[in-house]
């Protein structure tokens, strides 16, 4: 299992994807885990997230580092601070700051779904996302 989570990283690179929020609730997100192991404290999972045309990942933050690689449409995600907007198309990768500090919302504003390959890595027994509430950007 290792040698397949460590061929995946190297040819699909390091990247993030979001999770599910209560307050703030996903529409149109699935998940499907490819494989999962911990080591030490650390729990590491790597997933693939759909996003439909119009969905969105509500808004949240992770308690590890994520990395992501965009390998179909166009994330596009928007910070708490309600100014920062990033942009990801296919082929970008993706690394996200873990924290409370780092609330943010993915959505996809294109015409095809979006799918990422994500690996969360978080200390034991963490979610994959932690809910936060709606900062009140105008999206």
């Amino acid at each position: 299992m290792s040698r397949i989570l460590g061929a995946v990283l190297v040819a699909v690179g390091l990247v993030f994807v979001p999770g599910t929020a209560v307050a703030t609730p996903p529409s149109g997100v699935t998940g499907t885990v490819i494989a999962q192991r911990t080591v030490g404290g650390t729990d590491y999972v790597l997933r693939t997230i759909t996003i439909t045309p119009g969905g969105y990942t509500g808004w949240h933050y992770h308690d590890g580092p994520l990395y992501a690689y965009v390998r179909q449409g166009t994330l596009t995600r928007t910070m708490a601070d309600c100014a920062t907007t990033e942009v990801s198309p296919a082929g970008s990768a993706i690394v996200e700051t873990p924290g409370a500090d780092h609330v943010h919302i993915g959505r996809n504003l294109g015409g095809v779904p979006v799918v990422l390959d994500v690996l969360h890595v978080l200390p034991t027994g963490s979610p994959l996302s932690e809910d936060a509430a709606d900062p009140g950007c105008d999206l």
